[in-house]
Parts: C-alpha cells; sequence; structure tokens
C-alpha cells in the first residue's frame, strides 16, 4: 500500500507540473498575440529589444534615400533641430515623441525646411536611426556633417526606458546617414546629454539614465576624434573641479573649448516629519536648477603625439553671469549664435508640498554674452519707417577720400604679398579696388509664402527646440502643463535676432488634447486675443512694461574686451570693466551692411596690421581676403554690442530720436562720439 501511495502522490506532482507548465506556455501565447494586435494592458512585459529588432525591419524596407514635399511635422517633444551647416536655407528634424495623456509614440522620421520656399521636406532612409527622444546632435565643426548620439526609447505607457549609445554622422547634402562604430570604448548608453564641437572633435557631457525605478545623472565628458575615429575620455587632474551631474543644460561651442550653463538634476535631501516629541527623518528627492557657468578648456596634443594620446582638458569655474534670467528656470536650451547663447521660454517649479508642485512658465527671451558673461534681455521692437534720404551726391568728398585709403590699403597689401613688409613701392592695384559689399542678412528675400507676423511673444513653453541660420532663430514645438495636462505645442515661428521687428508664425496647429481629459483651457488664447486686438496706442504701454521687466543695467558707457575666462567660485554677479577700445563701435539705428560700409577701412587696416606682426588672418593674402577677413571682424562686432546699442536705440527713441547721424559726414562739427551720446 505505501509503494501504491508513493506511487500515486508522484504521478499527481506530475500532473499538477505538466498543467503549471501549460499554464505558463498559455500565458505566454495571450501576450504574444496581445502584442501582436497591439494590446497595451501589459505595458511592464512589452520587450523593447523585439519591439526596436521589429523597427530596423521595417526600415529595411527603404531601399534608398527619398525626398518629397510634405506636411509640417507632427507634434512632438524632445526633438532635435539644427540648422544646416552646408546650406544656409535648410534646417533639420529628426525624432521626438508625443504623449496623448495615455500612450506615448516615438519617431525616427527627418524632416528638412527649406527657408527660401517655405517647404517641408520627409527625408526616408535605409539605415536612419531607430525611433527615439532626448537624443543630442551638432553640427561638425572642422569634420562638416552633422552628429548625434543616444536617446531613449519606452513602452507605450513608460513602464520600461531603453537608453541608446549608439552614434551616427548625417551627410546634410546627400541626407545619407552612417552609424559610427567605435575603434575604442565609448560612452555609455544616456539621454538629456549635450553634444558640441571643438576643431576636429565632437564634445558629449552629461546626461541621464532613467530604469524606471530611479534616475541616475552623469557627469562624465567625452571627446570624438574625426580624424582618427577615437573616442577618448579624458583623465582630469586629480584636485580639479568639475560640474555636478545634470541633463538638460546648455553646452555652446567656444574658440579655445567650449562652455557649460545651468541644468537639472533631482538630488539627496533630508526631509523631515513629526511632533516636537518624535521626528522622523528620511531621504528624498528634490528637484535642482543649476545655475553655475563652467568652461571647458581644451589643449590640442601636439603634432608628434599619437592618434591615441586625448588632449588635455580642465574644467574652470567662472563667475555666476550677470543680469541671468530671474527666477531661476529649466527647459530653456540655448542655441548658438555669433558667441552668444540664445534661449527662449523655460519653467520654474516651487514645491508647495510634498502633493504637488507649483510652476511658472516663461515666454522671454535673452541672450547670453559668451565672453563677456552677461545676459540680455530681447523684446520685441515696434517696426520703424525708413526715413533715409538719398545721400550721392551728399557724400561724393568723403567717398573721394574713401577711394584713395582704398588704394593705399591695397598698395600695402601687395606689398606684404612681395616683401613681407610695408615699405616704399610703386605698385598700383587700383585696378581691383572695387569692394563688394557682403550681402546683409536684412536684405534676404523673403519667403514665397505669405507667413503671419506676430507682435507678441510665443506662448509660454518650455523644452522648446531652437536653431539659427542666417541670424533669425526658429522656435519649434515645446511643452505646457495645464494642471495634469501636458500640452505639446504643434507650431513653429521665427525671430530675426538683428530686427527684432515681430514673430513670423510658420505653420500653427491647435494642440490635441490628452486622451480622457478636458477641453484646453482657452485663458491662453483669450489672453493672445486680447492682445492682438489691442490698439497701436496701447504699444507704447507694452512696452514700457516690457522695459520695466529687464533688469535694472546702466548701459551709460558700452562694455569694453571680455573678462578673463578664469577659475573662479564666487557665486555674486561681477560688474563689468567699462574700458573702451579703439575699435569701431556701430551707431544706433546702424544695420551692419552700413556699418561696414563705413568702417571697412578701418576693419582692412586692422588686418593688414595683425597680418604684419602676429601672422594673424593668414587667409587675407589676397585682395577678397582681406575683404572677408574686415567684415567678419566688423560681423563680429556688430552682434558683440548688438544689445547695448538695442538699449541705446530705444532710449533715444523715448526721447524722440529716430536716427543718429555723424557731423563730419554732413560737412560741419566735430563727429568724435556722436554716435555714443546719450
Amino acid at each position: 500500500m505505501a509503494k501504491k501511495d508513493t506511487k500515486a502522490k508522484a504521478a499527481e506532482k506530475k500532473a499538477a507540473k505538466a498543467s503549471r507548465q501549460a499554464k505558463k506556455t498559455d500565458k505566454k501565447e495571450k501576450k504574444t498575440k496581445a502584442k501582436s494586435k497591439g494590446d497595451n494592458g501589459s505595458d511592464e512585459d512589452v520587450d523593447l529589444e523585439a519591439v526596436l529588432a521589429d523597427y530596423a525591419k521595417q526600415q529595411e524596407q527603404f531601399l534608398k534615400v527619398t525626398e518629397v514635399a510634405t506636411e509640417p511635422p507632427s507634434a512632438r517633444s524632445s526633438a532635435a533641430l539644427v540648422a544646416s551647416p552646408s546650406n544656409s536655407n535648410e534646417l533639420f528634424l529628426f525624432g521626438g515623441e508625443y504623449f496623448n495623456g495615455a500612450l506615448a509614440t516615438f519617431y525616427n522620421d527627418m524632416y528638412i525646411y527649406q527657408i527660401n520656399k517655405a517647404e517641408w521636406r520627409r527625408i526616408t532612409s535605409p539605415n536612419s536611426p531607430l525611433p527615439r527622444s532626448g537624443h543630442a546632435w551638432t553640427r561638425g565643426g572642422n569634420a562638416g556633417g552633422i552628429w548625434l548620439f543616444g536617446g531613449e526609447f519606452s513602452s507605450p505607457k513608460q513602464g520600461t526606458f531603453y537608453h541608446y549609445n549608439d552614434f551616427w554622422r548625417l551627410d546634410p547634402i546627400t541626407r545619407e546617414w552612417n552609424r559610427i562604430e567605435n575603434k575604442s570604448k565609448g560612452p555609455p548608453a544616456r539621454s538629456g546629454h549635450r553634444l558640441t564641437y571643438f576643431k576636429n572633435y565632437i564634445l558629449l557631457w552629461g546626461g541621464f539614465q532613467d530604469t524606471s525605478q530611479s534616475t541616475k545623472y552623469l557627469q562624465d565628458l567625452w571627446l570624438y576624434d574625426t580624424q582618427n575615429y577615437i573616442w577618448h575620455s579624458p583623465t582630469l587632474p586629480p584636485t580639479s573641479q568639475k560640474p555636478d551631474a545634470r541633463s538638460s543644460f546648455s553646452f555652446l561651442p567656444h574658440e579655445a573649448g567650449a562652455v557649460l550653463f545651468g541644468g537639472y538634476s533631482r538630488v539627496k535631501s533630508t526631509a523631515t516629519a513629526g511632533g516636537s516629541k518624535s521626528i522622523a527623518k528620511r531621504q528624498v528627492l528634490k528637484p535642482m536648477i543649476h545655475q553655475d557657468t563652467w568652461f571647458l578648456r581644451i589643449t590640442p596634443p601636439p603634432p608628434e603625439a599619437t592618434s591615441n594620446t586625448p588632449p588635455a582638458v580642465r574644467w574652470e569655474r567662472r563667475k555666476k553671469p550677470a543680469n541671468s534670467p530671474n527666477p531661476a528656470r529649466v527647459g530653456a536650451t540655448m542655441a548658438y549664435h555669433k558667441s552668444r547663447g540664445i534661449c527662449f521660454g523655460g519653467v520654474h517649479d516651487v514645491e508647495e508640498s510634498e502633493e504637488g508642485i507649483e510652476s511658472e512658465f516663461f515666454d522671454t527671451l535673452f541672450a547670453w554674452n559668451i565672453d563677456r558673461n552677461r545676459f540680455f534681455p530681447l523684446t520685441l521692437r515696434r517696426a520703424r519707417a525708413s526715413n533715409k534720404k538719398p545721400v550721392q551726391q551728399e557724400r561724393g568728398g568723403r567717398r573721394g577720400r574713401g577711394k584713395a585709403d582704398e588704394e593705399e590699403l591695397l598698395r600695402n597689401l601687395a606689398l606684404l604679398e612681395t616683401t613681407g613688409t610695408l615699405d616704399s613701392s610703386d605698385t598700383n592695384l587700383t585696378d581691383t579696388m572695387d569692394i563688394d559689399k557682403p550681402e546683409d542678412p536684412e536684405e534676404d528675400e523673403p519667403a514665397k509664402t505669405e507667413q503671419p507676423v506676430l507682435n507678441t511673444m510665443p506662448r509660454a513653453r518650455f523644452n522648446a527646440q531652437l536653431a539659427v541660420q542666417d541670424d533669425i532663430l526658429y522656435i519649434f514645438g515645446g511643452t505646457y502643463e495645464n494642471g495634469d495636462q501636458e500640452i505639446t505645442f504643434d507650431e513653429m515661428h521665427a525671430i530675426d535676432l538683428g530686427r527684432l521687428d515681430g514673430v513670423r508664425q510658420i505653420f500653427h496647429r491647435e494642440p490635441e488634447n490628452w486622451q480622457g481629459s478636458a477641453e484646453v483651457s482657452s485663458d491662453e488664447e483669450e489672453e493672445e486675443d486680447d492682445e492682438q486686438s489691442d490698439s497701436d496706442s496701447d504699444l507704447s504701454s507694452d512696452e514700457e512694461d516690457e522695459k520695466s521687466r529687464r533688469p535694472d543695467t546702466p548701459m551709460t558707457e558700452l562694455s569694453s574686451p571680455p573678462p578673463d575666462l578664469e577659475p573662479d567660485t564666487t557665486e555674486e554677479p561681477i560688474p563689468l570693466p567699462k574700458i573702451q577700445d579703439n575699435n569701431p563701435y556701430p551707431r544706433p539705428f546702424e544695420s551692419l551692411r552700413d556699418f561696414y560700409a563705413r568702417t571697412s577701412i578701418e576693419w582692412q587696416e586692422i588686418v593688414l596690421e595683425r597680418l604684419q606682426e602676429r601672422g594673424d588672418d593668414a587667409g587675407a593674402t589676397t585682395v577678397k581676403g582681406l575683404k572677408k577677413a574686415g567684415f567678419e571682424r566688423a560681423e563680429e562686432r556688430w552682434w558683440d554690442l548688438r544689445e547695448e546699442i538695442m538699449a541705446l536705440e530705444d532710449e533715444q527713441e523715448q526721447a524722440g530720436i529716430s536716427e543718429v547721424v555723424n557731423l563730419g559726414e554732413k560737412g560741419g562739427g566735430n563727429a568724435a562720439g556722436a554716435g555714443r551720446r546719450r
């Protein structure tokens, strides 16, 4: 009997085991069917690697790169927008995600906006990167092309995350993607990081990794050598400082390295609770908006070094920028333009309690002068009617003097080319002295398609995608939160950074509502209608209000060359020294073209002087090179002082002055300092 009982029990166990195995198999089959039918009920069990493999197979169906005209891109956040390095009429947009309140959708489509035609083009390619958001890309500097690294992908309900560590180069002319295979160990996977460039290097820093349960912020630095195809992770000196880990910061190029500003992270903090007798302590993560600034100094290896030799790097902490946006904000990452960072929008969170966070969103535009470490608010201005009169006859004598100066410059240039000195010579190059005036961005042809121009900034938002092409700032998308509802803007705007005379609306579609949520509040739309219905008489009061919001910064003197980029842990704003230099200054209401036409002789003299003394501007050894180098210096000067000059223009307009004229050009009086008087 005992043996029979034992056998019976063994048979029962075997049957139970088989039953469990059958149930397990049946469960797996049901999950597989649910995935194939798009059933996202079990979000945690979604196999992201299998989903991405399916995307890769679908991508292989494209046999060649195709480009077709299309509607503007669908609404999306955390995409990447960049100005083409090879065509001043193109912008590239790649990837992003859209969350409708229930499900997240990721994209790997690429769009090109052709500025001169006001037309969108959609690109398909057999080797395009997989869908992602939170990736970073940058122009390649000396290496050319556009470079992309990392990003993230998630299950539809964002229960599980996947971070990429792949590295790509896009050829902006052929539209072809090329995945870079590393010869050495490369950066680990991440999103929320930033890329920039320095000479032949692509620089990567920061970001985060999300595992659903926790978020890890990163602070590692990587440099990719585009000539030797090697990633370097340079070792910092033992006692050197470096920025704290973060994401969503600004990382901008500099002639000696790169500059980092701001960012966001969550840091550990101790929270207390309880009465006076017993206090309970626990560790919590609190949001932190970083406001520090760091300069990354890079020294390339010597020519005799091997290809495996990394450049020497050093982080140097800078002083807190003067007039930085207040309150501190995140989600206002900058676009680079003429040694400046241009930022728009942002959000400031105030944690009222453990249950809720109060958020303030912004629609303000700032320029951060990198070298002088100073922020300037950029506000829209009323368009001015041009009242310039022809002065060809009036300026005949001055032009004659200018022609003689040009002849003298060209003779000196010829001497420098032949003898290396500026000693006497009979060389005469007046035949080639016709100086072409460079094209001014203000003279560009408008887009053929008529686009509305608004006299107010785009609505408040954070994480808008920014790019600058040909002195025009482009703002794509962005996010706004209305209670528990997340609104992704479906629009694109353009702002002329030289004129600031309005916001051109490239396209606009009303954002879709969240799934199952209430209608979008119409408060913002009513505000916009009220603003647009204001009469012209109200514009002056609006401008006064805008001016009252600006930092109270005296502008009686134009600032001097930048302070040194030396390490400093001081967090107080340091006023800039007010030292005048001898280089020409732009005048109020003077365009870049007029500034160069007035000062071209002086700039070319500066180029010649530096060429003779220090060998600078080596490319300026021809007539064309001399003109180009002179214009580049004039352009750099004009943009460097743009914000101060605009402040002078605002003050003079309030005083009823709409144009400043040099008395010397009118044939009388001493013109010294006329353009700088207040």
